[in-house]
């Protein structure tokens, strides 16, 4: 668990739980409607209760996967889901997504979601590279990898279809000594 403060707020990051559940879908059923570089919109997120609780339980029986919340006041206002490879050979890499309420865009909560993903992978001894794909458009989004050290690694073209407009993403990778 991590504390930080923002605007006189204390935002705990923490990993999720199967009680969580049922505010996870509510928070990503919000998200899907408030940005176009998430891999879903609006009402677009389904899934039960049960199968989110499921979800949850199996990522934490695995060592090279991490699903991490943010909270203010017991409101989750941020997410990050990480997940490595299921097989010997790409256990070590592994994908992830990160989002956060509108609201609170530009505080920094993102760049503090994937710093815990960042140490969390160099003291799991498992985790050598995290992989992500974002919208070549989304600026800020790419702003902040670089920040981190993220390299760019390739364009997918076509990679995203959203109201009936193609766009491309940009690969970018941070190797994990």
């Amino acid at each position: 668990m991590k504390e930080i403060y923002i605007k006189d707020k204390k935002v705990i990051i923490r990993r999720a739980n199967k009680l969580d559940s049922k505010a996870l879908i509510d928070y990503l059923n919000i998200i899907g409607g408030e940005s176009d570089f998430l891999t879903f919109g609006k009402g677009e997120f389904g899934g039960s209760v049960y199968e989110e609780e499921i979800f949850i339980e199996n990522t934490l029986k695995k060592e090279n996967a991490l699903f991490i919340v943010a909270e203010i006041q017991g409101k989750i206002v941020g997410n990050l889901n990480f997940s490595g490879g299921m097989r010997e050979r790409t256990a070590h890499v592994g994908e992830f997504g990160v989002s956060v309420l509108k609201e609170y865009w530009g505080n920094g909560i993102g760049e503090e979601l994937i710093k815990y993903l960042i140490n969390w992978s160099k003291d799991s001894g498992i985790i050598r590279k995290i992989n992500l794909r974002v919208r070549t458009d989304n600026t800020p989004g790419i702003k902040l990898y670089k920040k981190l050290g993220f390299l760019e690694e390739g364009i997918v073209k076509r990679d995203f279809l959203i109201n009936g407009k193609f766009y491309d993403s940009l690969l970018m990778g941070l190797l994990i000594d």
